[in-house]
């Protein structure tokens, strides 16, 4: 056991977001501590207790303070634990009657919790003091009268007291935080990296044209008018510890308030901070009356896209626009987020040249549209999110390119000419057709590996999940190319732009939910009202590429009895019970049965049933395996539409559905239920599907593939493959 307190030389550890020990070393330094060896997320520091006031006070980086008692090797079980604790004479720290907690930190193979190490550790406290005849302390995990710290590591225990008590990163200002905030020590972070205190110290301004909740701004603020980022709070750790001096902290207080005072009035740094959005605003304007620097800070509701200087720097020289933008953890947030960090790049060309611009993103890909050369990256950790924090340098006017956004690498261009020339492809067969849901690319350019469907106004991107083979930063690259000229090239706003990754599902992963947006809305095809959900769901609740056969079903349905096995969404039911478009007087199929085992893809056939008037008892939607229906219900039907998935768990087939290998019992469970002179329509997506020789010799079968393909999936005949199945006597 080495003991580390003594009177007139204390040993503490100073904690700290992940990437900024450096910094905070740095930072001990200019605080008068002797900073010694650093750690992961920590610097060791020799400090006086008037050092670790004014850290606790000072300190813009460090979460915590902690006093070190003790350091001991070999700590590997209960019970060696415990005899550490038990070691320290806490007489010099823990008042009768006061309350404690224990925060742990670390694990050995016997000690594999964190509550069950804080629980010997506190265990050790009350050995001695009950070996001390002193009474036991009452834990309280949320407010305690002292807060201990224990870390163990290989062996190698550091237990303290926590002279900090909350994390120092609250300073007390935040209490409305907006959306996925900064921690402030990490906000301070990066204001360092950035190079803001050097600017202050100039007068320089600052401007942030995202500003969400303000920490940014509020922190630069507290850095330019010399504020202690500790002088808010009311308590501190040390404040229930038995060797605190109450005189030397209100001295260290008085100064840092008379400090506060005199930097106020001096400072001469303008800071502007500009979100869209009125409650982050309105936390904005809250925190920073609560920090004390509202009369610092100017706020103002505007979009990015408008992003202007300021009025009151029109020849200001230097300063430094300085955000946080939105990351785009979800894939579907892309195509707003490349146009936002396109717009910062303009904007900031456009109304700040000359000055220094830092973006903080833990999507670096994204960094890359902002059309400006990042000339330092610094990794750090955003919460559990590795992030980077661009600088770059924002052209002088005459460098600069004025508000023409960044020119298109000449694959992107390539791309946008695609985009282009399938448009005027397609141009005279949409307007015959009067179709507003189609596929306009597909994979044409295997760069740009993507799936490109609009409904109406409304753009689906599917990505291609890309082989081992190409590199994941190269297919990022060209993701964000692509979404940077879609809006361009289509003329639709990114916000309208959904895009999710297209990789080969299994089991019932195609009925899992992707988000849960519950954005729906209605398109037509033909004559049939249909709703389509681009977000919440792999697919979209209309496969374009099977058009054509519905509409063969709505022409083969007058009259008839219908059956749709694994109905999906009900859309061919529909078809088939309107009828053929411009044949209203003739109707639709006479009843229909569909059937599916998803009660969300049934209950979305039924609002579609709704959606175009469909009489309910005519038109039943069931639920069950299909091929378990087909074995036991009962009744016979002039037309069955059978479109099963190429893979699905059924206990009924070994487990899994593998339409290739179970086609044939599928088809003639099928024709068992299909009327003398009746037709089956029989299609799948298995792209290398063969049809059983044996089906053909017992069934008259056309393969109509090649016929249910309209111009916009010409390009790939292999998409899916469509039979006519009759019975035999027919054929005649």
């Amino acid at each position: 056991m080495t003991e580390l307190h003594s009177p007139d030389s204390l040993d503490f550890l100073a904690t700290c977001p992940r990437g900024i020990e450096l910094l905070l070393a740095d930072e001990l330094a200019a605080l008068g501590a002797v900073p010694g060896k650093t750690t992961v997320a920590g610097v060791h520091l020799r400090a006086s207790l008037e050092g670790a006031y004014r850290i606790c006070l000072w300190s813009r980086l460090a979460n915590r303070l902690v006093l070190c008692l003790a350091q001991e090797e070999g700590v590997e079980t209960p019970e060696t634990l415990r005899a550490a604790a038990a070691a320290i004479d806490w007489r010099d720290h823990l008042a009768p009657g006061a309350t404690l907690a224990v925060d742990f930190h670390g694990r050995s193979e016997a000690i594999r919790h964190t509550r069950f190490g804080a629980q010997t550790v506190k265990d050790g406290v009350v050995d001695r003091l009950h070996a001390e005849e002193r009474p036991r302390p009452d834990v309280d995990t949320r407010e305690p009268d002292l807060r201990l710290y224990a870390h163990l590591h290989r062996g190698r225990l550091t237990l303290g007291v926590d002279l900090s008590g909350d994390s120092l990163h609250r300073r007390g200002y935040r209490r409305d935080v907006g959306h996925a905030p900064l921690k402030e020590n990490l906000a301070a972070a990066l204001l360092v990296r950035a190079g803001w205190p050097a600017l202050a110290r100039e007068g320089a301004p600052l401007v942030d044209p995202l500003c969400g909740a303000g920490t940014l701004l509020i922190e630069a603020a507290m850095m330019a008018a010399d504020i202690a980022p500790g002088l808010a709070r009311k308590r501190f750790g040390f404040h229930g510890w038995v060797g605190h001096d109450e005189r030397c902290w209100r001295e260290l207080r008085r100064e840092a308030e008379a400090r506060a005072s005199i930097g106020r009035k001096r400072c001469r740094s303008r800071l502007f901070g500009f979100d869209e959005s009125p409650p982050a605003l309105a936390a904005a304007k809250a925190n920073a009356m609560r920090a004390g620097v509202p009369a610092l800070i100017e706020l103002e509701g505007a979009a990015l896209a408008g992003l202007e200087r300021p009025a009151g720097l029109p020849d200001e020289p230097r300063g430094l626009v300085m955000t946080n933008p939105p990351y785009g953890e979800r894939l579907g947030e892309l195509p707003e987020l490349v146009r936002l960090y396109g717009q910062l790049g303009e904007r900031g060309k456009a109304a700040f040249p000359g000055w220094r611009m830092a973006v903080f993103t833990a999507n670096p890909d994204l960094g890359h549209r902002i059309g400006l050369r990042a000339h330092k990256q610094y990794s750090l950790r955003n919460g559990p999110l590795e992030a980077k924090l661009l600088l770059m340098a924002i052209p002088e006017a005459e460098e600069a390119t004025g508000d023409a956004p960044p020119a298109r690498s000449e694959g992107a261009q390539m791309f946008a000419n695609r985009l282009e020339k399938n448009r005027r492809r397609l141009k005279k067969w949409l307007k015959k057709s009067g179709e507003s849901c189609y596929r306009l690319y597909d994979a044409d350019m295997p760069e740009y590996a993507l799936a490109i469907d609009l409904y109406g106004d409304r753009v689906h991107v599917q990505e291609y999940a890309p082989p081992t083979s190409v590199d994941a930063a190269q297919a990022q690259k060209r993701l964000h190319e692509a979404l940077g000229v879609i809006p361009d090239v289509l003329g639709v706003v990114p916000g309208k732009i959904v895009v999710k990754r297209r990789e080969r599902q299994s089991g019932k992963a195609q009925y899992r939910k992707q988000a849960a947006s519950g954005e729906r809305f209605e398109v037509r095809e033909g004559q049939a009202r249909l709703w389509v959900n681009l977000r919440d769901y792999l697919d979209t609740g209309l496969f374009l590429d099977h058009r054509p056969v519905r509409r063969l079903l709505g022409e083969m349905a007058p009259g008839k009895r219908f059956l749709n096995l694994f109905c999906y969404t009900g859309a061919a039911t529909v078809q088939a019970a309107l009828g053929a478009q411009g044949a209203e007087e003739t109707g639709g199929a006479s009843e229909s049965i569909s059937v599916d085992l998803s009660n969300t893809y049934l209950e979305w056939a039924r609002d579609n049933f709704t959606l175009n008037r469909l009489d309910p008892t005519r038109h039943r939607v069931v639920r069950d395996d299909c091929l378990r229906w087909l074995e036991t219900a009962g009744g016979e039907f002039d037309l069955i539409f059978l479109d099963p998935p190429t893979f699905s768990n059924s206990k009924k087939m070994a487990d899994t559905l593998d339409i290739q290998r179970d086609h044939g019992r599928l088809v003639r469970l099928a024709m068992a239920r299909l009327a003398s002179g009746g037709t089956l329509v029989f299609s799948n997506n298995q792209r290398r599907f063969m049809l059983d020789a044996d089906l053909a010799e017992q069934f008259r079968v056309e393969d109509i593939s090649a016929k249910t393909f309209d111009p916009d999936f010409q390009r790939r005949p292999d998409l899916h493959h469509c039979f006519l199945i009759r019975h035999r006597e027919e054929s005649a």
